[in-house]
C-alpha cells in the first residue's frame, strides 16, 4: 500500500505496524467483516420467511400441512445446532449434485455411492471444477445462508406460532362477525397484530443469530474468526515478512468489541421497533405509552 512497505525489515514502530495491518491477508480480514453483516442482512429475512411458512403450515386446518410445519419445527429445533451445520451441509450438497446427476446424466451406469464416497458425474457438481474461485466462494456462502435460515427459521416459526396464538380471539370473532373470509381475518387481522407479541421472541432469536455466525467457518467460509486465528497465530521470519508471536488475544479482542458493539445497535433499534409496535395497541407497553402521554 505504502512504497516503503517493500522492505518491511526496515521498518520500525507506527511504520511497521501500518504496513502489517495493511498486508492482503488483513484486507481480507476486513472484508469478512462485511462478509458476517451480508450473512445477517440476507440470512434474517429469509429465515423470517421459513418462519412465517412454518408458523402458518402449523396453525393449517389441513391435517398433513399441520403435520408438515409441526414436524419442522420439532425436529429442526431438537436437533443442535452444530450437527446441522457439521453435517446438514454436506447432505444439502449431495443432494443439489444427485438432482443434477439425474438430470444431466441418465446414462450413467455406476453406483452413486460407492463405499464412502459420493460418485456424480463431472458436469453434476457443484461448482464445476472449471468455474473460478468467486464462483465456489458465492456457492458456499449460498449453503451458508440457506442453513442458517433452515435452522433459525424454525425458532421463528415456534415464536411465530405462539405469536398468533396471543392475539386475542375475540379480535378473529369480530372480524367474523364483519363478514371477513377466513384469508383477509388471517392478513388484515391476525399477521398486523401478532408482530407485537412476537417482537420479544425474534429479538432474542435476531441476538443468538449474531452470536452464531463464528460458526460460519464449519461451513468452509473464511470468516472474522477464520481470520482472527490465522492472522493472531505466531509467525516466524522463515514464512512470514512480518513475524510476531501469538497475538490472537488482541484479534478476539477486536471481535468481541466488534460483536458487543453491533448487538447494543440491535438492541437500541429493537427497543424503538418495539414502542412503535406497542403504541396504541392493547398490551402492557401500549397501556404504559398512553400513561406516559396522559
Amino acid at each position: 500500500m505504502f512504497g516503503y512497505c517493500a522492505n518491511p525489515e526496515t521498518l520500525e514502530g507506527i511504520a511497521w505496524l501500518s504496513c502489517f495491518l495493511t498486508t492482503g491477508k488483513h484486507m481480507s480480514f476486513y472484508v469478512s467483516f462485511g462478509t458476517v453483516l451480508l450473512l445477517l442482512a440476507i440470512t434474517a429475512p429469509t429465515a423470517l420467511l421459513f418462519g412465517f411458512g412454518g408458523a402458518s403450515a402449523a396453525r393449517s386446518r389441513i391435517a398433513p400441512l399441520s403435520w408438515f410445519g409441526r414436524g419442522y419445527i420439532a425436529v429442526v429445533r431438537g436437533v443442535p445446532d452444530i450437527a446441522f451445520f457439521l453435517f446438514f451441509v454436506i447432505a444439502l450438497d449431495q443432494g443439489f449434485e444427485w438432482l443434477r446427476h439425474q438430470a444431466l446424466c441418465p446414462d450413467w451406469d455406476e453406483p452413486i455411492r460407492q463405499g464412502n464416497d459420493f460418485v456424480v458425474c463431472a458436469a453434476a457438481k457443484l461448482p464445476l471444477s472449471t468455474a473460478d474461485q468467486w464462483v465456489h466462494e458465492v456457492y458456499g456462502f449460498f449453503l451458508a445462508v440457506l442453513t442458517f435460515a433452515i435452522v433459525f427459521g424454525a425458532f421463528a416459526a415456534n415464536v411465530l406460532f405462539g405469536a398468533m396464538r396471543a392475539v386475542p380471539h375475540a379480535q378473529l370473532e369480530t372480524a367474523a362477525a364483519y363478514g371477513m373470509t377466513p384469508r383477509q381475518t388471517f392478513w388484515r387481522v391476525l399477521v398486523p397484530q401478532m408482530w407485537v407479541y412476537a417482537l420479544p421472541g425474534l429479538s432474542n432469536l435476531w441476538m443468538v443469530l449474531i452470536k452464531a455466525t463464528p460458526l460460519l467457518f464449519l461451513l468452509g467460509v473464511e470468516d472474522i474468526v477464520f481470520w482472527a486465528r490465522e492472522l493472531g497465530g505466531s509467525k516466524t521470519a522463515r514464512f512470514t515478512d512480518y513475524p510476531h508471536g501469538d497475538w490472537r488475544m488482541w484479534y478476539f479482542l477486536g471481535l468481541l468489541v466488534f460483536y458487543l458493539a453491533f448487538t447494543r445497535v440491535s438492541e437500541i433499534v429493537l427497543d424503538r421497533l418495539m414502542k412503535r409496535l406497542t403504541r396504541g395497541q392493547a398490551t402492557a407497553g401500549g397501556e404504559a405509552q398512553r400513561k406516559a402521554a396522559a
